[in-house]
């Protein structure tokens, strides 16, 4: 089960715009998940829309996290801002692989559900996932590749900064 699990019925969709709160636990289960610091808050504006068997997912996903500079290892406040755009769709109506699928600027992301039910707050998390920055550079990065000797910006970078990193703790 996801750390952050809202199930929704196709059948009895909310109407209008609804709020979607992670508790404390959940912010701390998925902190430990996506290898954070802190996940402070998650909170998410959306709007489901159902055509069909279809439910298209519209809004904002918003968190507060504290994670780890990539150089450094100090820990940063970082706020998320991200649309959500997004479609569940039955897995018998899903586009198989042989199919030709057009994409353009304004596809969503299509997720595939069985039976009834979705799992909107998973989807959300996984939003998180991807907007977290993997190589955080935080104001302290300059000093600490200069004490790790990699001023030079040919050797900058987040995997040269934690070559000097481990060079240094060695």
């Amino acid at each position: 089960m996801s750390e952050f699990s809202r199930i929704h019925d196709i059948r009895a969709l909310p109407a209008g715009s609804i709020a979607l709160d992670a508790t404390p636990e959940e912010c701390a289960a998925l902190a430990r998940r996506f290898a954070l610091v802190a996940v402070n808050s998650l909170h998410a504006d959306v709007t489901l829309i159902g055509e069909g068997g279809k439910v298209t997912v519209t809004g904002r996903l918003l968190a507060d996290i504290v994670q780890t500079c990539a150089v450094s290892g100090d820990d940063l406040p970082v706020r998320i801002d991200e649309p959500v755009l997004l479609r569940f769709v039955p897995a018998a109506a899903a586009h198989r692989p042989d199919e030709e699928v057009e994409l353009d600027a304004d596809a969503l992301d299509e997720v595939e559900y069985e039976g009834t039910q979705f799992d909107l707050g998973e989807e959300l998390a996984q939003g998180l996932a991807v907007a977290i920055d993997p190589f955080l550079a935080g104001p302290n990065a300059d000093e600490a590749r200069r004490k790790a000797g990699l001023s030079d910006e040919a050797a900058s970078g987040p995997f040269a900064a934690l070559a000097g990193l481990k060079a240094k703790l060695d």
